[in-house]
């Protein structure tokens, strides 16, 4: 991680740097376990507590599928998303994850024992998958939440009507609230 912070805070640093970069192996990130769904059983969704929930904990790095870009994190913050995936409710978001998973080879790297919280970001492209044209690596960005595969035509006007439509670090996993994030381009 200290090669991406320091190509990250120079000013100098090219996209062919950037590309150079050699991916760590895992990254810090705020999660939720699985094997914790059920410890706020019970209780009023005012007494629980995410801090009790919440961890951090190294995760490995997924790679970018098609369509897909992973970003170096440098701002995200807590919201609504992550305060409910935090206290599992209205619903565990790993049953979310586990749906998604069901989608395809990609989707199902999303269904793990831990889920990476958090619903935005800002921060500088590290990779793309295959058929990214637009982003590249050292690439200044914002990601939004919505994640949509755009693969049904109700979607193209207007993706909020797109029937596989979901909130990333949500109803998907390798968020923003962490060093590294996994997100689709066309979130960028």
């Amino acid at each position: 991680m200290d090669e991406i912070i320091s190509a990250l805070l120079s000013e100098d640093a090219t996209p062919q740097d950037f590309a150079a970069l050699r991916l760590p192996e895992s990254y810090r990130g705020a999660v939720v376990r699985k094997e914790d769904t059920g410890m706020f059983d019970g209780m009023d969704s005012a007494d629980k507590d995410p801090r009790k929930s919440l961890h951090l904990q190294d995760v490995p790095v997924p790679l970018p599928s098609a369509g897909e870009a992973l970003v170096a994190v440098m701002a995200s913050s807590v919201n609504y998303n992550t305060v409910w995936s935090s206290i599992f409710e209205p619903l565990s978001t790993f049953g979310f994850l586990e749906r998604y998973a069901r989608r395809s080879a990609a989707a199902a790297r999303h269904d793990q024992p831990y889920h990476v919280l958090g619903s935005d970001l800002a921060g500088v492209v590290l990779r793309t998958g295959p058929g990214v044209n637009r982003w590249k690596p050292g690439d200044r960005v914002v990601a939004h939440c919505l994640s949509v595969e755009l693969e049904s035509a109700d979607g193209h006007g207007d993706t909020m009507l797109d029937p596989e439509q979901r909130i990333w670090g949500f109803e998907t996993n390798f968020g923003g609230l962490a060093q590294i994030a996994l997100v689709k381009s066309n979130q960028l």
